[in-house]
């Protein structure tokens, strides 16, 4: 079985948007909460209402889209939440893009009115 079967199997639908919100390609990728314990990548913030985490989240997903070129402003959706790319790395199986990790927080909009 390769990576790609997996991530067909068991991956959930995400797509890639430019900053301008054209639709760049649909995939499949898990996407998961980083908990505590992987805080080096959580830089969480008090406030006056209490501590925010800032929706931070580890993407695994397929070698295409590449997220390590995404322009800034790029975003990765998934079901209703878009998640900006923080950082992101090709992991190799030899000479060959294998799969690609990265951190991804979630956007926040706000509503106008």
């Amino acid at each position: 079985m390769n990576i790609n079967t997996i991530f067909g199997s068991y991956g959930r639908p995400a797509s890639f948007f430019s900053k301008s919100n054209e639709k760049i390609t649909d995939m499949r990728a898990f996407i998961s909460p980083l908990r505590y314990k992987n805080k080096m990548y959580l830089y969480g913030v008090n406030t006056e209402i209490g501590y925010n985490s800032q929706g931070h989240y580890l993407y695994i997903g397929p070698p295409a889209p590449d997220l390590t070129a995404a322009e800034e402003g790029a975003y990765v959706a998934c079901g209703d939440e878009k998640y900006r790319i923080d950082r992101a790395e090709k992991v190799y199986k030899g000479n060959e893009v294998f799969y690609i990790w990265a951190i991804i927080r979630v956007i926040v909009e706000l509503e106008e009115g």
